[in-house]
């Protein structure tokens, strides 16, 4: 056979093989002893960073514990010192210390002893401009307060307190709402954030917009970009200026037995966007926002970088008060797959939805694979299920949204929906199964607008059972 009949039978091959790949059947779950498996199969995959045995304790760098004293230089020195030693503990101990960003270097733990407390800098300068993202979309900000960028083997460990310093004085009042201190004549983000907005639909060089200082785009608490193998445990976080956890394009992240505890603007808990293999894991989040929401980026950004949220496990976690419980959304452009929440708690009159699911057709994405499971919830406002495809402006990107597992979500007080679903007619929600699930004091059991294969299987609200429309039979 000649090169050229060579070349063009690969070439069949390859275009079969890619027509095959399209020709498939979305996954839809015929038992919970699939995701179950695939949930087990993930968790082996997902494994903690690991660092060597020695320590560096940053009072030996020239830090003061006297929460006045500013201590940037000490703690970069003694992450620099110990990374370039090969690694091990970066110790905080005992006082307050003053500082602005913290960049962590590959085979770094921070490490917080019980009674450590690190308060974060109010003064922007002491924050640098990094590339980032905000609000899902590419650009060069402040860097997060503890923010790393192409590291591997971080952590952020033990049991003391991060402290962002932010209230309606500080980084909160950015945000442009009288409610959070700002003042009519005050900057606020309310440009800049538009002027993000057009720079991200024009497809420009995301190291070309610049902001920082004069735009009051707030940088987040802990953000990670493009790391592997990070770990953030045991701590307690508060006031955060923005989202509190932010892994950003990582690989291997664990987050567990945190407590997360603020109400300000956008005080989302934790938001692994565009991540591959994720735990939370027994941690509690009581917030301003979403308690943990999954992304992948907005609009453009989202679609250009092309990087799913998947492989994630939410297991042991409780929430309180939040605008979601798990939500997948909104910036998802890059879709979400294979998110698994179990054994979780939720109660709060101020928490408005247990699974969260938000996007719009300026997003566009695929939302599939999502399986929850054991679910003990109090009070909620708005709704247990909630699928949303209008939550921002329309555009030409029409999203899907389909197999999702929901099981034994045990509702004692309700709020105002059971199951919303808000879609397309042209992209209905499909292969949404509710399993042994028992909802009492829901004032409407279900608003449903466009779904196809709908299954309620022993669903009961309100002391009724539950059955699909006619409309919306499994077909």
């Amino acid at each position: 056979m000649n090169f050229k009949n060579s070349f063009l039978v690969l070439l069949v091959l390859m275009l079969t093989a890619v027509k095959y790949a399209y020709s498939q059947e979305p996954l839809v779950w015929k038992s919970n002893k699939e995701p179950l498996s695939a949930m087990a199969k993930l968790r082996t995959e997902i494994k903690a960073p690991s660092f060597k045995k020695k320590d560096f304790v940053i009072t030996q760098f020239g830090a003061v514990g006297d929460g006045k004293t500013k201590n940037s230089k000490a703690f970069k020195l003694a992450i620099e010192t110990c990374s370039k030693s090969g690694g091990g503990r970066v110790i905080v101990p005992a006082g307050v210390f003053l500082t602005g960003a913290i960049y962590l270097k590959s085979n770094v733990n921070l490490h917080l002893a019980d009674d450590a407390k690190i308060i974060f800098s109010t003064a922007p300068g002491d924050y640098p401009i990094v590339l980032t993202r905000w609000e899902g979309m590419d650009c060069m900000n402040y860097s997060a307060l503890i923010y790393a960028y192409g590291e591997s083997n971080i952590a952020v460990t033990g049991n003391g307190i991060l402290d962002g310093q932010a209230d309606n004085t500080h980084w909160w009042n950015w945000n442009g709402n009288p409610r959070y201190g700002w003042k009519k004549g005050e900057g606020k983000q309310t440009a800049a954030r538009t002027k993000l907005h057009e720079l991200m639909r024009q497809k420009t060089d995301p190291k070309t917009r610049i902001f920082g200082e004069g735009h009051y785009l707030r940088p987040n608490m802990f953000s990670p970009y493009n790391c592997k193998n990070v770990l953030i445990s045991g701590v307690k976080m508060i006031n955060s200026p923005m989202w509190f956890i932010h892994p950003l394009l990582c690989e291997n992240v664990i987050v567990e037995k945190v407590k997360v505890v603020s109400h300000g603007p956008n005080n989302d808990g934790c938001d692994p966007e565009s991540c591959k293999n994720v735990l939370i894991k027994d941690c509690l989040f009581d917030t301003g926002d979403d308690c943990i929401a999954i992304k992948s980026g907005r609009d453009e950004d989202g679609r250009r970088v092309g990087r799913p949220a998947e492989n994630h496990i939410i297991e042991g976690c409780q929430m309180k008060d939040g605008h979601g419980g798990v939500t997948i959304g909104s910036e998802i452009a890059g879709g979400a797959s294979n998110i698994f929440a179990i054994n979780c708690s939720m109660d709060s009159e101020n928490l408005d939805r247990v699974l969260r699911l938000k996007t719009s057709s300026s997003r566009g994405g695929v939302i599939q694979n999502i399986f929850m499971k054991d679910i003990r919830v109090g009070s909620y406002k708005d709704a247990v299920i909630s699928a949303d495809m209008f939550y921002e402006n329309p555009g030409n990107f029409i999203p899907v949204i389909r197999n999702i597992w929901v099981e034994n979500v045990q509702v004692t007080k309700g709020g105002k929906y059971g199951v919303y679903i808000k879609a397309y007619q042209s992209s209905p929600v499909q292969n949404l199964r509710v399993v042994n699930s028992n909802f009492v004091g829901v004032s409407t059991p279900t608003r449903i607008d466009h779904a196809s294969n709908l299954v309620f299987e022993n669903l009961i609200i309100n002391g009724q059972k539950i059955t699909v429309p006619d409309s919306l039979l499994l077909k």
